[in-house]
């Protein structure tokens, strides 16, 4: 199967092309930073690049994850964040129908009761897509932990890379309470759907258990030796506990909060793994 991954430089993005190209033809596009020497220079906000990526590709999937995920950015630049985390999901959608190609796009939690700009042009994207192309998958997932080929980008689970790397101070926050999720289970949602020709569905990606960012930190950087701080914040974000029903009834995999720490500390371990070249 031939798919392109829009914004495959990106921390979730680069994984996600380093999975799916063991089973299947991917071509990936960056904006800004070429993590790979066969991606494709991409500007999203470009309707005319956009149609012609497209038509020159004639992928069977596209994988869109070519979003800012950078919640202060998209809250200090309202205009730009909504260019390129909403507008540009108009050309994308408008496109897929158009060579009749599936589109998943990979949103996240923070659309599921929007409270910042961010998770306002998650929601509206996925209104876009889901009124405009015929075929169509929606993922969910929380806040994403684990060994990408983009380890640069200011991620969390990055941040824990420089802890143990560059023995940044382990300063992690106490308050925020929230489902984590794996970032290899994005990957294998993807497989698994596309195994099952699944089309129109909104799925939630994240493991059942609630933590906060310090005892995540604490649970993977302990085999590291390295001591975390908690942190308090004064006013901390909503916390709620979603749904992940679904996933038992299309019979998707999923992940418990220890298996997903085990795999991650097994993937810091062994990263020679993850790089594209």
């Amino acid at each position: 199967m031939k798919i392109l991954i829009l914004g495959a430089s990106s921390y979730v993005g680069a994984r996600l092309y380093l999975d799916l190209a063991k089973n299947h033809e991917v071509v990936g596009t960056y904006a800004g930073n070429k993590l790979c020497k066969d991606f494709i220079q991409l500007d999203i906000t470009d309707p005319l690049a956009v149609s012609t990526i497209f038509k020159n590709t004639a992928p069977e999937v596209v994988v869109h994850v070519a979003n800012s995920a950078d919640a202060r950015w998209c809250e200090a630049n309202p205009e730009e964040a909504r260019e390129l985390n909403e507008i540009s999901s108009i050309a994308i959608a408008k496109e897929a129908k158009n060579i009749n190609t599936k589109l998943i796009y990979i949103s996240s939690f923070a659309a599921i009761d929007p409270e910042n700009v961010y998770g306002e042009t998650k929601r509206a994207s996925e209104e876009i897509i889901k009124n405009q192309c015929d075929d169509w998958l929606i993922l969910r997932p929380s806040l994403i932990v684990g060994f990408s080929p983009n380890t640069t980008n200011d991620r969390p689970f990055n941040r824990f890379l420089k802890n143990i790397d560059d023995k940044t101070k382990a300063e992690y926050d106490n308050s925020w309470k929230f489902q984590p999720t794996y970032l290899g289970h994005i990957s294998e949602i993807i497989e698994q759907l596309l195994n099952k020709h699944a089309s129109n569905l909104v799925l939630p990606i994240a493991v059942n258990e609630i933590t906060t960012r310090y005892q995540l930190a604490s649970d993977i950087l302990s085999d590291f030796k390295i001591n975390v701080t908690p942190l308090e914040t004064t006013t901390p974000p909503p916390s709620f506990k979603e749904d992940l029903s679904i996933l038992d009834v299309y019979k998707l995999k999923k992940y418990t909060y220890k298996d997903m720490v085990g795999l991650i500390i097994d993937e810091i371990k062994n990263r020679e793994k993850f790089t594209l070249t």
